[in-house]
């Protein structure tokens, strides 16, 4: 039942970032499981690992998957919520 569960979450989780992917120029996994959604006027927004737009200071210091260094500018988080949340009420 457990694994039902969270079989569940994950595809949920992959509903609700198409929008954003959709809209996205490009599309980083993190080290942590966050991922950073670069949009295509240049400003960016960060998911967590759980699939929630999170809040990022200006020029914080990210790692990616393959130990690259990237640094966040221009905080998208509202534009990402609602992205995140039309793709969720699109999926499901």
């Amino acid at each position: 039942m457990l694994m039902v569960a969270l079989m569940s979450v994950v595809s949920v989780t992959a509903f609700a970032s198409d929008a954003a992917r959709a809209a996205a120029k490009q599309v980083i996994e993190l080290k942590d499981g966050s991922t950073v959604y670069i949009f295509k006027d240049g400003k960016m927004g960060m998911e967590d690992k759980y699939g929630r737009a999170t809040r990022m200071k200006k020029d914080t210091v990210m790692e990616t998957k393959d130990g690259q260094k990237i640094i966040m500018h221009d905080d998208e988080v509202m534009r990402l919520d609602s992205l995140l949340k039309e793709g969720h009420q699109g999926g499901g």
